[in-house]
């Protein structure tokens, strides 16, 4: 039975360890298989061999038991909010400044995040609903006294705490800080580091190599 990636993701999930039927849907742009070990392949396309499950990711195929599948996700993406013609990092930057100075985080780190985040869209929720410009789930903005979390300024005041709590338990490590706040500390203290997740290693790319190529245009200028 032969299963293409699809964006029904818990049907997906249900079909893999039922014995007959099949889902198809035109494949998503990104698909993450979620393990049962906490383990999310990115994966191109999947399906199943009797008892196990055959995931094809970059570079070839993984096999694994059908029962350690969890489900199949699709990447979030956020559509920059409109109206058009609007810089969203000028319109948030007193904001970023104002978290940035009182928390003693780098304001150019804090706008990428919101753009790795939400694409500065303060109304974004996540399939996993993580909420507003930093993407904070309501435990997260509980914790950091964020009434409204789709207000602005609550947002980045809080999701700029919450990163300079990650920063400082990793000692200042800006990757294990970011990859924390991807997948969650937990994920990166289990793994000794960044997790073996492809989502989590672009994200911590993404923002480190765009804060890099930021610091040599400064240094040029």
């Amino acid at each position: 039975m032969k299963l293409k990636s699809n964006l029904v993701l818990l049907a997906a999930a249900i079909a893999f360890t039922a014995a007959a039927g099949s889902i198809a849907a035109p494949a998503a742009r990104a698909d993450y298989a979620v393990l049962r070990s906490g383990l999310r392949l990115h994966v191109t396309g999947y399906e199943r061999d009797g008892e196990n499950v055959r995931l094809t990711v970059e570079g070839g195929v993984v096999e694994i038991a059908a029962a350690e599948l969890v489900s199949v996700e699709p990447e979030d993406q956020f559509p920059s909010p409109s109206p058009a013609n609007v810089d969203f990092g000028v319109r948030y930057a007193n904001l970023i400044h104002a978290a940035a100075q009182k928390h003693g985080v780098d304001e150019k780190l804090i706008a990428q995040v919101i753009a790795a985040e939400s694409n500065f869209n303060a109304s974004a929720v996540s399939r996993k609903r993580a909420l507003g410009l930093m993407q904070l789930l309501r435990k997260t903005a509980a914790r950091y006294s964020v009434v409204n979390v789709f207000d602005p300024a609550q947002n980045i005041d809080g999701g700029t705490h919450y990163l300079k709590d990650l920063l400082s338990r990793y000692n200042g490590n800006l990757r294990f800080a970011l990859a924390a706040y991807n997948a969650g500390p937990e994920m990166v203290d289990r793994y000794g580091g960044v997790p073996p997740f492809a989502e989590t290693q672009n994200y911590v790319r993404q923002i480190t190599s765009k804060l890099a190529s930021d610091a040599q245009t400064t240094a040029r200028n």
